[in-house]
C-alpha cells in the first residue's frame, strides 16, 4: 500500500514534532526536562517513537520545536540523529527564540509552528506533517500520505476508535460516509448527550471493521498532515492551539478527512499512562514491540 507513494511526495514532506509542552501532569517525571525526554522501556525516550516512525516511512527531513527543560533532549537528539552529511536528510531543533517580529514564548501548538514559518517555507515543500513528541505508537505515515492524496484533502487527521470513557478526554471527530469530518468537539466530558450524537455509526464501523455492536468514537491522535497552501491559510492569524482552534475552523472552511488508525496508540500525557504503558511492555507478548527488526526504534 504505501508503496504506490513516490519518492518525490516524501521529498517534499516535512515532518515538525511538537516538543515544547510543560508536562505538568507528568511531574515529577519532567522535574528537569520535557516531556519528550522522558525515558521509556529503559534506554529509549519519547521522541525517539515519532523520529523512528519518520525514518522508517522515508521521511528524513524534520524538526523538532522546544521550549521548556530542553536541555537533555536537545543533547538525546544531537548525540543520536546523524545523517549522512551529504545526503539532504536532517533532524534538527527550532528552540522557542526572540525574534524581531516576536519577543514572547510558544503560546501553543499553532503559534510555536507559526512563529517558525519562515524556515518551513523556505523550500518548496507541499505537505507539512505535524506529530506529537509524547505518545507511544507504531505508523507508517506513507499510508496516512496516499489516503490525503487520494481524498484530495486539504488537511487529513489521524484518529482512533475509542470506547466512551476515553473519549470524554480526546478530541471526537464526526465524519460522513466518506471519511470526511463534519463536526469536532474538544474533550466532551460528561455530557452523554453529546457523545451519543458523536458515536461513529454502524456503517462506518463496518466499513473499518469495527462490530457495528461497538460503541466507539472517532478520537484525535493529534497527527496532522497538512498542505502547503492549507498550512499557510490556517495560521494566518492568531489562533494558538491546533487541536482547540485551527482544526475546528478548517473543519468548516476546508476539505478536512480522517485517517483511521486502529493499532497500539497511547498517549503518555499522566503518571498513570505511563505507568500502564512500562507495565504493558513487560507483557509476554507486549502492548508495544520496541524490537521490530523491520520497524527499528531508534536511540542511542
Amino acid at each position: 500500500m504505501p508503496d504506490r507513494i513516490s519518492s518525490q511526495t516524501l521529498r517534499s514532506t516535512l515532518t515538525i514534532i511538537m516538543g515544547g509542552g510543560r508536562g505538568t501532569r507528568l511531574f515529577p517525571l519532567t522535574h528537569k526536562r520535557s516531556k519528550p525526554a522522558v525515558p521509556l522501556g529503559g534506554k529509549y525516550r519519547l521522541v525517539d517513537i515519532p523520529i523512528s516512525n519518520c525514518i522508517n516511512s522515508g521521511l528524513r527531513q524534520i524538526y523538532v520545536l522546544t521550549q521548556f527543560n530542553t536541555e537533555s533532549l536537545h543533547r538525546h537528539i544531537s548525540d543520536t540523529y546523524k545523517f549522512d552529511p551529504f545526503s539532504r536528510d536532517f533532524v534538527h531543533i527550532l528552540a522557542a527564540q526572540q525574534t524581531p517580529g516576536h519577543d514572547e514564548w510558544y503560546q501553543g501548538t499553532a503559534d510555536a509552528v507559526r512563529q517558525n514559518l519562515s524556515y518551513f517555507l523556505e523550500k518548496p515543500y507541499q505537505y507539512f506533517l505535524i506529530l506529537s513528541g509524547d505518545q507511544l505508537y507504531r505508523m507508517d505515515y506513507r499510508t496516512m500520505l496516499r489516503q490525503h492524496q487520494d481524498t484530495g484533502a486539504d488537511v487529513t487527521i489521524a484518529t482512533t476508535p475509542v470506547e466512551r470513557e476515553a473519549a470524554r478526554s480526546f478530541g471526537i471527530m464526526q465524519t460522513n460516509d466518506e471519511g470526511r469530518i463534519t463536526r469536532f468537539c474538544e474533550k466532551p466530558g460528561s455530557n452523554d448527550g453529546l457523545l451519543d450524537e458523536l458515536r461513529i455509526p454502524p456503517a462506518v464501523l463496518k466499513k473499518s471493521g469495527i462490530p457495528v455492536d461497538a460503541e466507539r468514537f472517532e478520537a484525535s491522535m493529534g497527527i496532522y498532515l497538512f498542505n502547503r497552501a492549507a498550512m499557510e491559510k490556517c495560521l494566518a492569524n492568531d489562533l494558538r492551539d491546533f487541536g482547540g482552534d485551527i482544526i475546528p475552523k478548517s473543519i468548516e472552511t476546508d476539505n478536512v478527512f480522517s485517517f483511521v488508525f486502529q493499532d497500539y496508540w497511547e498517549d503518555i500525557g499522566t503518571i498513570g499512562a505511563f505507568f500502564e504503558a512500562n507495565l504493558g511492555l513487560t507483557k509476554m507478548v507486549p502492548s508495544f514491540n520496541f524490537f521490530d527488526p523491520v520497524n527499528t526504534i531508534y536511540s542511542r
